[in-house]
């Protein structure tokens, strides 16, 4: 068996069943098939070749789409070119070389994107980090106690989800956010110790009023007592709240007092008021009588007529309840009328005031004769100015004078 008979141009199988590739440095021996044919031989090791060439292929592939990082990449270069290196099979074993050796500037160009998209991350990351620190910031300085808590958990997971940045940047804003979260828990925690002291504080008020107000319940001092209640209610809701499942119970043993209390109330004042209803008949008759004496034509009729329809209204006793208020309103009204009449009268006949109206008279007319007289004087002497001045004020003393004698007349009519 003869080199020559191979027909292969990568490879040859010599007499003795060694298998040779041909390389650009000659040839290299890569193994023996002594049991069979040339043929054979050389499809062993083509075979070989042809699964490093698709190995080769796979990568490439993989390389390309991007599956696998830039240093994956390389090191799965580095491992297949070592396979390829010297490899015992029969092919073109140099152009399988060559491709590896391209692989290198896409690789540099994916490391290159690898980079800058890296960078980008990182520049969103520390705007996210400082917006997520902000945000921490803000609630530790504030006292949302109820949703706080919950918000700093989920910018704690949305810190978490970010990649790291430049560590000098992220441990800084790392600190600042860690700050933050520590100084809210511990507001928040003494916020709520404080709220629990006061809860207890309150429980203790509120025990002492229940007790004051299941003892006024039976009590029958209706206008009192109500006010002893009212006072309670406002001592209770100055307290403020208790333990809440407390507070429940307190305010309903409060609350059953105080309505057992007024439930009582309103049955004696219903007992009371069915009582009082035929006062209350009574007093609508008198207020017949009262009602027709208006208007009053006879004032001294009038007074004598009130003084004994009064005498009888208080003589009728209390009223229901719900009719005080109109039956009250309605006499007052009588009562008011005939007091207006009798108040115009004694101002009509005011000894006093007749007495000054009079003298108001007699010193106006005294001046008007002054003036009259001057008037005369100031005309005889061509005085034209002075005489406008005398006229104009006699014409408004002789209005005054008109005003005042109509008021005296008045006054002793």
């Amino acid at each position: 068996m003869t080199s020559d008979q191979s027909g292969h141009p990568w490879g040859r199988v010599a007499d003795d069943g060694t298998v040779f590739v041909r390389t650009e440095d000659g040839e290299r021996s890569v193994g023996q098939y002594p049991s069979g044919s040339p043929e054979e031989a050389l499809k062993f090791y083509t075979d070989r070749y042809d699964a490093l060439a698709f190995e080769v292929d796979l990568l490439d592939q993989r390389i390309k789409s991007g599956v696998m990082s830039p240093e994956e990449a390389a090191e799965s270069v580095r491992t297949v070119r070592g396979q390829v290196t010297n490899a015992n099979a029969v092919g073109d074993l140099p152009t399988l070389l060559g491709r590896l050796d391209s692989f290198g500037e896409v690789i540099g160009e994916q490391r290159e994107a690898r980079k800058v998209e890296r960078a980008q991350k990182q520049a969103e990351a520390k705007v996210d980090k400082e917006r997520i620190v902000a945000e921490a910031e803000k609630l530790a300085a504030g006292n949302d106690w109820r949703n706080g808590a919950n918000k700093l958990r989920e910018l704690l997971d949305q810190w978490k989800a970010l990649p790291r940045i430049d560590r000098s940047s992220d441990d800084s804003l790392w600190r600042r956010f860690s700050t933050a979260r520590t100084a809210y828990t511990k507001a928040r925690k003494s916020h709520f110790a404080d709220q629990q002291e006061k809860r207890e504080s309150a429980r203790t008020v509120k025990e002492r009023l229940v007790k004051e107000a299941e003892a006024l319940t039976d009590s029958t001092e209706w206008g009192p007592t109500s006010g002893e209640y009212r006072e309670l209610m406002r001592r209770w809701k100055l307290a403020g709240p208790a333990p809440r499942d407390i507070d429940d119970e307190l305010w309903k043993r409060f609350r059953e007092a105080q309505d057992n209390f007024f439930a009582a109330r309103d049955a004696a004042n219903a007992a009371q008021d069915a009582e009082f209803a035929a006062n209350a008949d009574i007093k609508d008759q008198l207020l017949v009588e009262a009602e027709a004496l208006v208007p009053v034509r006879d004032l001294d009729a009038a007074k004598a007529a009130f003084r004994s329809i009064s005498e009888r209204w208080d003589a009728a006793g209390k009223v229901p309840r719900d009719r005080m208020k109109d039956l009250e309103a309605r006499i007052r009204k009588v009562e008011q009328a005939i007091r207006a009449v009798e108040d115009e009268q004694w101002r009509r006949t005011d000894p006093e005031k007749s007495a000054r109206a009079g003298d108001m008279v007699s010193k106006l007319e005294d001046a008007i004769a002054r003036i009259e007289a001057d008037l005369t004087a100031a005309q005889s002497s061509g005085n034209e100015k002075k005489a406008k001045e005398l006229a104009e004020n006699l014409e408004s003393r002789q209005a005054f004078l008109e005003m005042a004698r109509r008021a005296a007349q008045e006054y002793s009519g």
